[in-house]
This record gives C-alpha cells, sequence and structure tokens, in this order.
C-alpha cells in the first residue's frame, strides 16, 4: 500500500510540474477517492478496448492544457499498436503492465513494468501493451488535445 501510495503522489506531481502555474487548481485526492470518481469506457486519448475503464483525475485530455487520466485495465488485456498527437509520462501504479514500442504488437518487443515503473509515450511514436494474469493501474499525464490513432487500422481500437 505504501509503494501505491507513493507511486500516486509520483503521478500527480508529474501532473501538476506538467500545468501552468497560474491556471492549476489545487488537487489532492487519495487513492479511494479516484477510485469513487466516475470513470469511463473511452475518453480523449485511451485505446477504447472493451473492459479498460479510464478516470480523469486532473484537467481534460480532449481540451488544450494538462491533464492526468489513470487507466484500469482487467487481466488478459491487449492493446494494440497506436499513437496519441502528444507526449505523455506514464507510472504503473499495481499490477504488471507489458509495453513495447513498434508498429505492431509483439510479445519479445515488450518490457515488463511491475509496480513503481516509469516509461514515456512520446508524441507520434507507436506503442503498445498487454497485461497477463492481473489487472494494472496506470496514471498517464499529458497535454492536450489528445487522440488514439491505431497503426494502420485509423482509430479503431484494438482488443484481445
Amino acid at each position: 500500500m505504501k509503494t501505491r501510495t507513493a507511486v500516486v503522489s509520483l503521478a500527480l506531481f508529474v501532473a501538476m510540474t506538467h500545468a501552468a502555474p497560474v491556471s492549476s487548481p489545487q488537487i489532492r485526492v487519495t487513492p479511494g477517492e479516484v477510485d469513487s470518481m466516475q470513470a469511463h469506457d473511452a475518453e480523449a486519448g485511451t485505446s477504447g478496448v472493451r473492459g479498460i475503464r479510464t478516470t480523469v483525475v486532473a484537467g481534460d485530455p480532449s481540451q488544450p492544457g494538462s491533464y492526468t487520466i489513470r487507466l484500469s485495465i482487467p487481466a488478459n488485456t491487449r492493446i494494440q499498436a497506436h499513437t496519441h498527437r502528444d507526449n505523455r509520462t506514464a507510472v504503473v501504479v499495481a499490477g504488471t503492465w507489458y509495453f513495447g514500442y513498434g508498429n505492431v504488437a509483439a510479445a519479445a518487443a515488450e518490457k515488463a513494468l511491475p509496480a513503481g515503473s516509469f516509461y514515456t509515450e512520446p508524441g507520434g511514436v507507436a506503442h503498445f501493451a498487454e497485461t497477463k494474469d492481473s489487472p494494472v493501474l496506470v496514471y498517464i499525464t499529458g497535454s492536450g488535445p489528445t487522440d488514439t490513432v491505431y497503426v494502420g487500422q485509423g482509430s479503431e481500437p484494438g482488443a484481445r
């Protein structure tokens, strides 16, 4: 639990350091408070894959400015190769996230990222991910507006 709290704090710190100082609201939320926020199956900049729940923690990914989203990804879920227009940073809060870069989702290109791991999603760079036998929580921070474009498929979500 201490690791999860520290990682959530780090994710929110990263989100707030991307924000403009004058227009940034003061935000303090606990993991339980984030759990009680409304989650959606698809939001701007998310995969749209069935079962993944997206919670906007700060900002609005569809508008200019910084945002932070939390992805709750069920076990045995795959997100096919896709890009986003903005540079994004992410922290794995729980579970092990198998993440890779490239135009085709390939297990050989994935790296196992356990809780506490950090990674980037550079704008325009194709990447993919999957969970295996356990669910995963990831916090992602970027500067909107964002989008999701699947490689070779336009904006269609990929699913397992």
